[in-house]
């Protein structure tokens, strides 16, 4: 931790601001106003990383830099009703019960949109990315390919539709089989693929 400070350190240059109080480094022309103690200007860089959401122990907004165990990875979130599940791999919360219903791509979009989760709203289909990292290459067929004791319930061993269109093919999207843990696509009106929402992320709608 020390040492990611210590690069936020050189990246603000000679000038700090600590409790208000304007600190310099002396130099030709400029003299030190203040001599701040090693732990007001830790203390203040923690601030200031919490604004803006910079680098900090417990951060897991979009991470996808460790390899964590299950146990450790997946947080069923209490706040939504112990129905959405926190992934501190990518920072990403996925619904804990994705639909077992079948539906076309369109269909699979508008789930998402119009869904409800723990009393919040602002769910959307994941990117073929996204739902590619649920996958656990390491468990065989016939699946579900998702870590042992993940915390999820009702995922099937099929196929789920991604916001992903195919470049060469646009009336297709890309699919995620949960079955093998493969990446296939499907024609956008096929309607047996199955919806699983996530929220957080990135996601412009341009897939869409």
């Amino acid at each position: 931790m020390r040492s990611r400070r210590a690069k936020w350190l050189g990246g603000l240059g000679a000038v700090l601001v600590v409790g208000g109080t304007l600190l310099a480094s002396g130099g030709p022309g400029v003299t030190s106003v203040a001599s701040p103690t090693s732990q007001e200007i830790v203390e203040k860089l923690d601030q200031l990383l919490t604004a803006i959401g910079g680098i900090q122990e417990g951060n897991h907004t979009l991470r996808w830099d460790q390899i964590l165990p299950a146990a450790q990875r997946f947080v069923i979130l209490t706040a939504f009703n112990r129905d959405a599940v926190l992934d501190k791999e990518t920072g990403l919360v996925w619904e804990r019960r994705p639909e077992t219903a079948i539906t076309q791509w369109s269909g699979a979009i508008f789930v998402c949109i119009d869904k409800t989760v723990g009393g919040r709203k602002g769910w959307r289909l994941p990117s073929v990315h996204e739902l590619q990292s649920l996958v656990d290459a390491s468990v065989a067929a016939p699946g579900p390919t998702l870590p042992p004791g993940h915390p999820f319930l009702n995922v099937q061993s099929f196929h789920y539709w991604s916001a992903s269109t195919r470049a060469e093919f646009s009336t297709g999207a890309w699919t995620v089989f949960f079955g093998s843990g493969t990446v296939g696509s499907s024609d956008k009106t096929t309607d047996h693929n199955h919806a699983w929402c996530v929220r957080g992320g990135h996601n412009d709608g341009s897939e869409y």
